[in-house]
């Protein structure tokens, strides 16, 4: 494992051990001598992608496609997270506290926030997701970020834009949740708007290993699950309210912001811009990685099996395990191919029609990009996972920009576009 970022080791420890993660701030590649000290650093842009001729006949097919990687930026620190403006401008988190305004060519617009004096960084903690308001700017200039904060424990809060200069005032902060982290590992991380407009927040099992305190399958924690609040209709004493169809609320002994369940460590899920589906990726113990699928219109409330399944395997008990109730993977992928997965996006842009529908998603370990097909993979009988290209320097997060083009950032600092031909 030498050479690995902290972050990835912290993800492979967890996965054979109850100990807690090492710590330690990520490897960063140098900036360019020519870039200024503490500002992100362009490499040089590739041309912005145009319509391929190859035109598609029907539903994606993984075997017919070949990825490959550009570079589009650099940014000092542990690349790991993007967001992207309207007007099509990029925000790039680290791990480290930072966050940075790209432009849509790559070219740096200068630091966005830094917030890291109010983060623990290193394993599996720091500066973990980032989300923009959907009405950003006019309608709310507020950015949502999920951190570790100096005491080890998880919170969720905003920034305001400030009236001049560009950056979000970290004066400003406005704290969502907070919660409590037992252990430095699984933290989750991944935060995300939905086409409904309330603010998803992914929190892993709490650490350790194995869920020691059986955190996947109680509805009486946050730890494990996937929770959806209102932020823009803040009720009592808290700076959000729960939607009233959300699918726990009238269940004693339930915490009403609940979504999704069973989960061990959701660190990435994004949302099909095309179809509203959401999509998971769920970091495995010792033997499988998952990918999860909510289909649009359920209402909620799936129990996505953790630590009674590890995907779609037995964990406790080890055999013959209670599956009545247990909403399965749609893909998964065992130890020989990786160590934690990295859950992507579904390519929805114009430029390469022969990846429209395409589920990708990689590991933090490997840098296999695989592929399934969004609209067909079924929870019936698991899609096997296409390689389709690779990715170096730890990958940790995809994006898209407004136009639907994918993005991966890594913590080598460098955030690569995603391109694609037939094969």
């Amino acid at each position: 494992m030498a050479g690995v970022a902290p972050l990835l080791v912290a993800l492979v420890t967890a996965c054979s051990s109850t100990t807690a993660s090492p710590t330690g701030a990520p490897s960063v590649t140098p900036s360019p001598a020519s870039t200024p000290a503490g500002s992100a650093a362009p490499l040089t842009p590739s041309p912005t992608p145009v319509a391929t001729t190859v035109t598609t006949n029907g539903p994606f097919v993984a075997a017919n496609v070949q990825l490959t990687l550009q570079p589009f930026a650099q940014v000092p620190g542990g690349a790991l997270a993007i967001a992207t403006a309207a007007d099509g401008r990029i925000l790039v988190a680290t791990q480290q506290g930072q966050i940075w305004w790209l432009g849509p060519d790559g070219r740096s617009q200068g630091l966005a926030l830094d917030i890291a004096d109010r983060i623990t960084s290193g394993g599996e903690r720091g500066l973990l997701g980032i989300a923009l308001h959907p009405g950003f700017p006019s309608g709310s200039a507020r950015i949502y970020v999920d951190y570790t904060d100096v005491n080890g424990n998880t919170v969720v809060a905003s920034f305001a834009l400030a009236a001049t200069g560009g950056r979000f005032d970290p004066g400003s902060e406005q704290v969502i949740l907070r919660q409590q982290q037992p252990f430095p590992n699984h933290n989750g991380g991944g935060i995300a708007f939905g086409p409904d407009g309330d603010l998803y927040i992914a929190l892993g099992d709490g650490g350790s290993g194995g869920d020691p305190f059986g955190n996947g399958q109680s509805l009486g924690t946050r730890l494990a699950k996937i929770l959806r609040v209102d932020v823009d209709h803040p009720a009592g004493d808290k700076a959000y309210s729960v939607p009233a169809d959300n699918p726990f609320v009238d269940r004693p002994g339930a915490l009403p912001e609940i979504w999704l369940y069973g989960l061990r460590n959701p660190f990435r899920f994004s949302f099909d811009r095309a179809t509203g589906d959401l999509w998971i990726g769920d970091v495995g113990q010792d033997k499988w990685e998952e990918i999860d699928v909510v289909r649009a219109g359920t209402g909620g409330g799936e129990d996505f099996g953790w630590n009674i399944t590890e995907g779609n395997h037995c964990y406790k008990p080890a055999e013959d395990c209670d599956t009545a109730g247990l909403t399965p993977p749609v893909s998964e992928y065992g130890h020989d191919e990786g160590c934690a997965v990295i859950g992507g996006d579904v390519y929805r842009g114009g430029a390469y029609p022969i990846l429209d529908g395409a589920y990708l998603f990689t590991d933090s370990c490997s840098g296999t990009i695989w592929a399934i097909p969004a609209a067909t993979a079924s929870t019936e009988q698991l899609a096997p996972p296409v390689p389709v290209g690779q990715v170096a320097g730890s990958p940790a997060g995809f994006g898209e920009d407004a136009m639907g083009e994918l993005y991966i950032a890594s913590l080598d600092g460098n955030v690569r576009r995603i391109e694609a031909e037939p094969r």
